[in-house]
């Protein structure tokens, strides 16, 4: 056993930050899924603003992707102007690395914390008629939610459990540090409807229609829920504003391909269409659903996508926009904004960072 650790390989690190407080260090990356929070890849401080850290090679991929962070993602390692960096690459056949960092993001002081969004589970067993199940259902309020008489627009997110728990297994959006940091803008104002997925169930509920690759499908039940069952309930018991104009759908992956599919079924519930890497694998024709649309269903879609999500994803990205185009889906009926990351993959980190850009663009931008 005291031969195999000898011959274990490291890469040790060194960390020397110019503002330091008492939150622990963490490396987060592409070894990890990019876990905010990661436990066992926590530094160890071994004086004021230094901190060391030594990774077995052999759990590391060839390329080591990685940032520091104080344990959230509103914690990230920041630039010496404040602004947030790019990600740390190197090579892993290296034996030390020493690397700085000059700032962190924002923490949850007397300066930011009164603009954090409040978390509110609706419910753990929600009803879902449509299918015959239950599931978790939370709201995202707007810091001021409960000391104001305004009321809000509303954006439905899939996936719920990976938008706000810092410990989602696959890695988590921080979509209330996102907004919490949007609400230092003065673009706070949104409600987020988090619906958990299915589990087991998650990809026939997020399934349209059967296909040769997916046979399964309960996804028309799906997007009938939230029409008919969760809309109607969360415009009776919180604030919103209530139209079409006002009303969003987003999510990823399996998430995007079904929200494509909201937002085509029924143009006058949803308005505003949240799309990051959308499974068009598994129904390349989504878009003949766009028959639904005509001239009085003016809408918006942003739609992200990363260059190493797959080969199919980027060309199946063009070639849904290429076909709302032929249809006469135009400008002047579809906005479309696309963002492309050359580096961007498959996971809750890339998206977490995409989703406050889309918010901007959905809600305070003509």
């Amino acid at each position: 056993m005291s031969r195999s650790v000898a011959a274990e390989q490291f890469i040790n690190i060194e960390l020397i930050t110019y503002k330091d407080d008492t939150r622990p260090v963490y490396i987060t990356g592409n070894f990890n899924n990019w876990v905010a929070e990661d436990k066992k890849y926590l530094m160890t401080r071994v004086g004021k603003g230094k901190y060391r850290f030594a990774f077995p090679k052999a759990s590391m991929p060839e390329i080591l992707e990685y940032k520091y962070i104080k344990g959230s993602w509103i914690d990230v390692e920041m630039n010496e102007h404040g602004r947030n960096t790019t990600n740390r690459v190197v090579q892993t056949n290296i034996k030390k690395l020493k690397d700085v960092v000059y700032n962190w993001g924002g923490k949850y002081d007397e300066e930011v914390y009164p603009f954090k969004p409040i978390v509110q589970v609706i419910s753990d067993e929600f009803d879902i008629p449509q299918l015959n199940r239950k599931r978790r259902i939370a709201a995202i309020l707007p810091n001021d939610y409960h000391t104001s008489n305004k009321r809000y627009p509303v954006l439905y997110l899939q996936d719920g459990q990976n938008l706000y728990n810092d410990y989602a297994p696959f890695g988590t959006w921080g979509v209330d540090k996102s907004m919490t940091k949007l609400a230092e803008d003065g673009k706070g104002d949104v409600i987020i409807i988090a619906i958990d997925h299915g589990g087991v169930d998650r990809l026939e509920e997020f399934n349209p229609f059967p296909t040769q690759k997916l046979s399964n499908s309960q996804g028309r039940n799906y997007v009938n829920f939230l029409k008919d069952t969760l809309k109607p309930y969360i415009d009776e018991h919180f604030r919103t504003l209530t139209d079409r104009d006002n009303t969003a759908i987003g999510g990823s992956s399996m998430g995007g391909l079904i929200t494509i599919y909201s937002g085509f079924r029924f143009p006058e519930v949803f308005g505003k269409l949240m799309v990051f890497s959308p499974s068009l694998w598994v129904n390349p024709n989504i878009h003949f659903d766009s028959m639904h649309f005509n001239k009085l269903f003016k809408s918006k879609i942003y739609m992200y996508a990363g260059a190493r999500e797959g080969s199919s994803m980027i060309p199946l990205i063009n070639h849904f926009k290429e076909s709302l185009q032929r249809k006469g889906l135009n400008d002047n009926i579809i906005k479309i904004k696309t963002s492309i990351d050359p580096k961007g993959q498959h996971n809750e980190y890339r998206w977490g960072i995409e989703f406050p850009k889309a918010v901007k663009w959905l809600f305070f931008s003509k």
